[in-house]
């Protein structure tokens, strides 16, 4: 088989790593890579978001399997894209994908199907979201609704920096259009964990778990980030814990996106948390995770 993979991180290096050694991978291909991805894979210097370049560089090289790594390309319909012109490819499709590209929907869908999360409220309008700051106890959490790569999550200790924070997100838009709309949410406390799962739109396998470190700074002083680094499996996550997950998170959630007619197909990515009133998901991500790819891959 002839293979091609999207994306240019640490996590589409793990993923090359992982698919070489299928007996079945003849080449490997990685748009548009990196040095490291080099090593392994031939990289094509094709932007993640340019899609009809890929689509097109996949039927020229008559490519049998593309694997989508990275969110952005997920939330833009590059599975939907792929699928037209009949070619094979490893995600889910643009409405499916609305998991991880919309926090306002994961958080709704979550409410709609007693799926146990942070209780919240969604605000489009600024001086209303304020309003309803100044009534809460602090600390509390403000997320961006759409995609910023991991960066979207601000924990707040205080009032005046809650109120800082709105006003970046959505006077100042700091993060862009993903800000237009955000999620402010009660703050959660506890260890978290990351578990990743295969998933065929209908039976769900969660993999290894994994946990994650994803302040800044020693001793978490810094900002939320993408993910500073990963271990795994998580010290925490019993089987217990899992079977617990399985019957209250994991099927629930891929019953759910059945119901609402978005079959999801690809690597489900729940980040949890274990309160002090049991688990809780802090977030899905539609895709493989960075860093988790790169302690969980090497594991299975």
């Amino acid at each position: 088989m002839k293979i091609l993979v999207v994306g240019s991180g640490g996590r589409e290096h793990t993923i090359v790593w992982k698919l070489k050694q299928s007996p079945l991978a003849d080449k490997i291909y990685c748009a548009p890579g990196n040095a490291g991805i080099s090593e392994l894979a031939e990289c094509v210097p094709i932007g993640a978001m340019e899609f009809d370049k890929l689509i097109s560089f996949a039927k020229e090289n008559a490519i049998d399997y593309t694997v989508i790594g990275m969110d952005d390309p997920l939330a833009g319909g590059i599975v939907d894209a792929f699928e037209k012109e009949g070619l094979k490819v490893f995600g889910p499709r643009q409405n499916a994908a609305i998991l991880e590209s919309s926090k306002a929907f994961s958080k709704d869908l979550m409410k709609k199907y007693n799926i146990p999360t942070a209780s919240y409220e969604v605000f489009d309008d600024y001086e209303a979201a304020k309003e309803y700051l100044q009534k809460q106890s602090m600390p509390i959490v403000l997320k961006a609704d759409g995609l910023a790569l991991g960066k979207g999550v601000l924990i707040c200790k205080t009032l005046e920096e809650a109120e800082q924070a709105l006003k970046e997100m959505m006077k100042e838009h700091k993060f862009g259009s993903a800000g237009n709309k955000i999620v402010i949410e009660e703050f959660l406390e506890g260890p978290e964990v990351s578990i990743l799962s295969f998933c065929d739109g209908k039976t769900i396998i969660p993999m290894v778990s994994a946990q994650d470190h994803k302040r800044a700074f020693d001793n978490d002083k810094g900002l939320n980030t993408g993910g500073m680094g990963t271990f795994s499996p998580s010290k925490f996550y019993t089987e217990e814990m899992a079977k617990k997950c399985m019957e209250t998170i994991f099927q629930p959630t891929v019953d759910a996106m059945i119901k609402e007619n978005r079959k999801f197909v690809g690597i489900i990515y729940f980040g949890l948390m274990y309160t002090k009133n049991g688990m809780k998901v802090i977030e899905y991500n539609a895709r493989f995770g960075d860093p988790e790819t790169q302690v969980i891959l090497p594991r299975l």
